[in-house]
């Protein structure tokens, strides 16, 4: 039999649920909560059974006028039939090393609790860590949120162990090395949008053209921030996201730009920013993505018909159909479950604006007086293109699970 475990059951490790119910590839799903829920697991059942931003998981699976799919509820095994795929649900253990995945005959775990995201932390780590699924008896963990190392100061010097990859499905995907690698960062839900977005302009004009990039999402809400103004914890700087999450546009920050590194070598060589805000919607984000391009003496001007056909293209193309293009006049509602869609061009909105940037020679470290003395004007002007490009992700379900769920699959079936 075909297992997968997934550890935490929050927004991410709900929905994981439901998208391998919907596959059906692995035949068994052991969630580990950790803890008591409610009452009985009649109320874990009443926890998977609704949404409230994707509706009831029976209309998910198989339309609005279909019937419960939650059956043979059993309190004492802790079991329960979703679909007809046999889901456990383990409530005793929080800390990874001891949740016995041996025990239940798991190999593979999906860790949604973003909790465990340092993986240089040793298997016993008191507070627990990524590694301790491995120590429980599982083979491969995939994390759902990019790897954060604490100890800067550590013996590895911050740098990130040989056995550990981060990917974004239809990008890098296959850096991931069966043979080597036990733990896999599917980055985050911004990341991988960002990433469809900025792959198709590295193929074309490579990263030389591309002289800067800034973005910003406009990022649906977390389960991080409050609902109602709270005090923070112990420690916590950052203020903001103790506020109420409901009456607030938040400014917040996104290890996007950092992540985007790891997956697309290339943005070393280029100046990048990420910001992000968080805004009071249930789900569906937006990345308004700004690059400034340098024009050629010769060739196609960079204008807003020459990136849209870019994108349209590269939709086209895309085997896996994760890149959409659409020149529709869309809402934040509009793109909510869309299945796989990493990215959603929104070309309607593309943008740009070409100017002359002036450059004073003699301001310009490296170049030596004696060859600016040569020349009759000191002062050239180099045409530069700013480019606006917004690209939609459903930050849950639609984009980010299911390209998850994409690649557990991909590992389980290199096991």
């Amino acid at each position: 039999m075909k297992k997968l475990g997934i550890n935490g059951f929050g927004r991410i490790g709900k929905l994981t649920v439901w998208h391998h119910v919907g596959r059906k590839y692995f035949d068994e799903l052991v969630v580990n909560v950790g803890r008591n829920v409610g009452t009985s697991l009649e109320d874990i059942a009443h926890y998977v059974e609704r949404d409230s931003s994707y509706g009831l998981l029976r209309g998910f699976l198989h339309g609005n006028n279909s019937s419960p799919v939650i059956h043979d509820i059993d309190e004492a095994a802790g079991t329960m039939t979703i679909d007809g795929v046999k889901v456990s649900f383990l409530r005793s253990f929080r800390n990874p090393c001891e949740i016995g995945w041996k025990d239940h005959g798991v190999k593979l775990v999906a860790d949604t609790t973003g909790q465990f995201l340092d993986p240089t932390l040793p298997p016993d780590h008191p507070k627990g860590s990524v590694r301790g699924h491995i120590e429980a008896g599982a083979d491969k963990v995939i994390v759902s949120a990019p790897f954060k190392i604490k100890d800067k100061k550590s013996e590895l010097g911050g740098t990130m162990p040989e056995d550990v990859v981060t990917t974004v499905m239809g990008i890098n995907d296959n850096q991931y090395d069966p043979r080597r690698h036990k733990i896999v960062s599917n980055a985050s839900c911004t990341t991988t949008c960002l990433a469809h977005i900025m792959k198709p302009l590295f193929n074309v004009f490579g990263p030389r053209k591309i002289l800067s990039a800034s973005m910003a999402t406009v990022h649906a809400a977390t389960g991080s921030q409050q609902v109602l103004d709270r005090l923070p914890k112990t420690g916590v700087e950052d203020l903001r996201k103790n506020r109420s999450v409901m009456n607030n546009i938040i400014l917040t920050t996104t290890g996007a730009a950092k992540t985007l590194r790891l997956v697309i070598p290339e943005m070393e060589n280029i100046g990048f920013i990420a910001e992000s805000v968080r805004i009071p919607t249930a789900t569906g984000s937006l990345i308004i993505l700004v690059l400034n391009l340098q024009e050629e003496l010769s060739g196609e001007s960079v204008r807003r018909e020459l990136i849209n056909g870019i994108y349209r293209q590269a939709a086209a193309d895309d085997p896996r159909k994760y890149l959409h293009y659409t020149e529709k006049q869309n809402v934040s509602s509009d793109i909510i479950g869309l299945p796989r869609a990493a990215a959603v061009i929104e070309g309607h909105e593309t943008h740009t604006r070409t100017a002359e940037v002036t450059i004073d020679l003699k301001n310009v470290p490296g170049i030596e007086q004696n060859i600016i003395s040569t020349l009759k004007n000191p002062i050239i002007r180099v045409p530069v293109t700013q480019a606006v490009i917004y690209g939609w992700y459903d930050n849950e379900m639609g984009s980010y699970v299911n390209m998850m769920g994409d690649r557990t699959v991909t590992v389980a079936e290199n096991m």
